[in-house]
């Protein structure tokens, strides 16, 4: 038995220190173009499904049920989640294309959970997987509306979603700051024509 024991003990010291040196050398791929190994992928996925639902269990759910919310939640839903996870009738842009793993379909999947672990999984993010932590830049009550879109999500399609973004222009928390941005763009450009007039006019003085 105590041979046994020294044997397993050998051969754990000898497998962490195994797994010490390929991950020191530097062998292990961390590149986002190779897919994870079919025990990486399981684990990781069990392990944040079973982490969200607990986490979700705590959540003290709101009133989601009206339009407004939806019609709020819209306009956030594009600004935050659309390059990366894609909406009805729309890819996924650039940055979600290079996610690894990709950012799942919400259109799909956000039926398979409740509105408490959909607003855990927004305001908390999900470690190595590219979901950024919303809760950091955001309070609680801004990120309800996209909860609410969300649980509307599977039943809209193209078309659908397309009709609800039109009726809710200039509404929710992202719509007042892409005006403002757009204003503040327009500013920018305004002032850098002014400075290439006044440049070019002096140039034309100078010349004269």
């Amino acid at each position: 038995m105590k041979k046994v024991f020294i044997t397993l003990s050998v051969v754990s010291v000898l497998g962490v220190f195994a797994i010490g040196l390929f991950l020191y050398c530097g062998l292990f791929d961390v590149s986002a173009t190779t897919q994870h190994s079919s025990l990486t992928k399981w684990l990781m996925t069990s392990t944040m499904h079973a982490a969200v639902e607990r986490q979700g269990k705590s959540i003290d759910v709101p009133d989601l049920s009206k339009k407004s919310l939806v019609f709020e939640g819209i306009n956030d839903f594009e600004s935050m989640c659309v390059a990366c996870h894609g909406a009805p009738g729309k890819n996924p842009g650039p940055m979600g294309q290079g996610l690894n793993p990709p950012a799942p379909d919400l259109h799909k999947s956000a039926q398979h959970h409740t509105s408490g672990e959909l607003f855990w999984v927004i305001k908390h993010g999900i470690k190595m997987t590219g979901m950024p932590a919303w809760g950091a830049s955001h309070d609680d009550e801004s990120l309800w509306p996209v909860v609410a879109l969300l649980m509307a999500l599977p039943d809209l399609n193209a078309e659908t979603y397309d009709a609800l973004r039109k009726q809710a222009e200039g509404m929710g928390h992202h719509a007042e700051n892409d005006v403002n941005e757009s204003h503040a763009h327009e500013s920018v450009e305004t002032e850098h024509s002014m400075k290439q007039s006044k440049t070019t006019h002096e140039h034309d003085d100078h010349e004269y």
